[in-house]
């Protein structure tokens, strides 16, 4: 019965009382500069970091309704990544390039356990000097504030490339892959994570879709989404791209993320808590925005792409 209610309950949020609540703080996108404007704040007020950890991305879960814990299913994803795409192929000391690194999570990782020499790029200074802290001394990690559609690298400069969830704030999808496999050298791989939503074109979506879709962009700072194909195409069309381009949606291995992403905060309540009242009133804002997301990844409407290619 709740299954059926839930699309009833979700439409009088969209329509009634989130956009009051939205209203006061709205994130939609307008440049580059609202992206890292945002991510500024997110890690300025540091509730992310203590609710999810160094990720904030999507955790890997095995089929089977096997338990894992939603912080350990983060650094799980990053491992499955690394194997599926093939960039665990790559010799210790290989120059890998972490495009949208956030705090760094994954970036340590990469370097840590696969001996990777990694430079990870963000939009926001405010993430790149979190990620500094983070990272120990003697750690292969460098951090730099850089806009993915614009690297300041030379052609084929990395052996890999890796890049999670972040081509949905990408104003610009086609520039975005031009530039990863620019500097991608020949042979190098390419492993890439992103939100995607199915094809529109070929199934439009509905009055409700639209809202979903509506508030899922303007919430979280995204321009536009594309579906796995429509990325699959730009790839395959780059003229740095000579190998095949390989895709599947994770959406069965991610999806119960967003349910765990809310549930940290009542298994770690004084994580909230301890930064004050207003974060209180930061984490209840997020819950709409991650229902959504969690109803549209489940229905389909959007889909947790993941690409591997050499270049």
């Amino acid at each position: 019965m709740f299954e059926l209610l839930l699309p009833f309950f979700l439409l009088v949020l969209i329509l009634i009382v989130l956009p009051v609540i939205w209203k006061i703080n709205a994130r939609k996108y307008i440049s580059s500069g609202t992206v890292a404007s945002a991510y500024d704040a997110w890690t300025e007020d540091k509730l992310l970091e203590r609710l999810w950890g160094e990720h904030i991305h999507l955790g890997f879960y095995p089929l089977g309704g096997v338990k894992i814990d939603f912080r350990k299913a983060k650094v799980q994803f990053v491992h499955e990544l690394v194997k599926w795409s093939g960039l665990d192929k790559l010799p210790k000391g290989s120059r890998i390039l972490d495009v949208g690194c956030g705090i760094g999570g994954s970036s340590r990782i990469l370097a840590k356990y696969y001996g990777f020499n990694v430079t990870g790029i963000t939009i926001s200074p405010g993430q790149v000097k979190r990620a500094r802290e983070l990272t120990p001394v003697g750690l292969n990690c460098n951090f730099r504030v850089m806009d993915a559609l614009d690297l300041k690298f030379e052609d084929g400069s990395f052996d890999g490339v890796w890049s999670v969830e972040a081509g949905a704030h990408m104003n610009d999808k086609t520039k975005f892959a031009d530039e990863m496999l620019r500097i991608l050298r020949p042979g190098g791989y390419l492993a890439l994570a992103d939100w995607n939503s199915r094809d529109l074109r070929k199934n439009p979506p509905s009055f409700f879709e639209n809202l979903v879709l509506k508030q899922l962009l303007e919430q979280w700072v995204h321009p536009n989404f594309v579906s796995i194909n429509e990325f699959v195409n730009i790839l395959r069309t780059n003229k740095n791209s000579i190998g095949r381009v390989v895709s599947e949606n994770w959406n069965s291995y991610t999806n119960p993320s967003w349910y765990d992403s809310i549930f940290e905060g009542i298994r770690r309540p004084f994580a909230i808590l301890s930064l004050g009242p207003l974060s209180i009133i930061k984490s209840i804002r997020e819950i709409p925005t991650i229902l959504l997301m969690n109803w549209a990844f489940r229905k389909g409407l959007m889909e947790f792409g993941v690409y591997k290619c050499r270049g």
